[in-house]
């Protein structure tokens, strides 16, 4: 669509220098001397070749990565730079009491332990109301109900928190669930569910067994007491920020957990199967930790990587499983190292490729957040291996 209006004065003048035929010069060319040079011809810029373009350099596997990864930490920096400050702008740290002093668990004291851990969260939730954030307060508040057993409990900052569902004082069969990214207080709820889903199907499997026989012989002793418990025992990453690219909260988060399971054997005794199911993030905690932990399964869903190259690497004495459902993103992520300003980036070798050297067990078709999904083949897979029936553990 073309628009009309009258021309302005400088819109006239515009037009009338841009339609004028160009001016001849008044004065002739100067004549040529002896001393001067002869003038070339002055090929047209159509006719000149153009010169051949340089080669690209080869592109590797490596490189590619290195150039998709330098966007990526690019894009992170930027987003902490601009949405760590407005969040902490706007939501300024919620106050919390200190955590109960109590001595490390036994089975005579677990009550105690529960009993303390649920009075500091009762504390921590009418802090929290007080200062005004009510999502906080809801959560500390439903951790402070009578029926929830927690062996530790940190309202501050982030929170970190350790609750045991199932019947930890008589278990020989424990289920330490280590979660990944994004896991806080506020978002406590979705890994706890996980982990009682986990309890429900493995009393569910127990009571099949008893039905039908464990291994084809006729049940006559007792199976396995079972209890599970939900290890937010360190501060985790965020997904978008830089620290989840790097195994710097992993590396902090490693002595814990193997405290943490020292600490459970003072209540279970040696005698009992410790299983540890670790999901995206949190299965490079378990890696770093691995190094004489003493467990006797150690799974592997969802990961970018632990940190290894391969199993040896790990120097373990668990056997080590991994898995991944066919509709994981977390596919996508390059499982190469790389150093970049002095910080390793990147967590290594896939742990459900064939080199890795894991026992590696069906997922079924579910995505990141699906492997303790009711129903789910991961959840069944997970179920066994936490049981002691390998035998029964569907393959990849």
């Amino acid at each position: 669509m073309e628009l009309r209006g009258k021309p302005t004065a400088s819109g006239r003048a515009t037009q009338a220098t841009q339609t004028a035929p160009p001016l001849e010069s008044s004065s002739p060319p100067p004549e040529p001397t002896e001393s001067s040079e002869p003038v070339r011809p002055v090929r047209p810029a159509s006719s000149a070749q153009p010169a051949p373009p340089a080669e690209p350099p080869p592109s590797t596997p490596r490189i590619r990565f290195l150039r998709r990864l330098s966007r990526t930490l690019l894009a992170a920096l930027v987003t902490a730079a601009v949405v760590v400050p407005v969040s902490a702008a706007a939501r300024p740290r919620i106050p919390a009491p200190a955590p109960a002093a109590l001595a490390p668990p036994t089975t005579a004291t677990l009550d105690e332990a529960y009993t303390a851990n649920r009075a500091n969260a009762a504390e921590a939730s009418r802090m929290a109301a007080a200062h005004g954030d009510r999502t906080r307060a809801a959560a500390d508040r439903a951790m402070a109900a009578p029926s929830r057993h927690f062996l530790s409990f940190d309202g501050r900052g982030q929170g970190l928190a350790v609750e045991v569902l199932g019947d930890l004082a008589h278990a020989d069969r424990v289920a330490v669930l280590v979660p990944g990214s994004d896991t806080t207080l506020e978002t406590y709820g979705r890994f706890r569910a996980g982990a009682a889903t986990l309890q429900d199907r493995l009393s569910s499997l127990d009571s099949l067994d008893r039905r039908h026989g464990f291994h084809g012989f006729h049940v006559s002793t007792a199976r396995p007491h079972t209890a599970v418990i939900a290890w937010l025992g360190y501060e985790t990453p965020g997904t978008v920020s830089t620290t989840v690219l790097t195994t710097g909260r992993a590396e902090d988060a490693a002595p814990q957990l193997k405290r943490f399971i020292r600490e459970l054997r003072g209540v279970v005794g040696e005698k009992a199967h410790v299983s540890l199911l670790c999901h995206s993030y949190g299965t490079v905690v378990c890696g770093r930790a691995a190094h004489g932990l003493d467990a006797g399964d150690i799974a592997l869903i969802g990961s970018p990587g632990t940190g290894a190259d391969s199993v040896a690497a790990l120097s373990t004495s668990a056997r080590i499983w991994a898995a991944r459902g066919a509709d994981d993103w977390i596919v996508n992520v390059p499982h190469v190292h790389a150093d970049l300003f002095g910080t390793t980036v990147g967590f290594g070798a896939d742990p459900v490729s064939p080199a890795f050297g894991a026992h590696v067990f069906a997922a079924g078709t579910g995505g990141h957040s699906d492997y303790f999904k009711p129903g789910s083949v991961s959840l069944d897979n997970l179920a066994r291996i936490v049981l002691g029936d390998t035998s029964e553990v569907t393959r990849a």
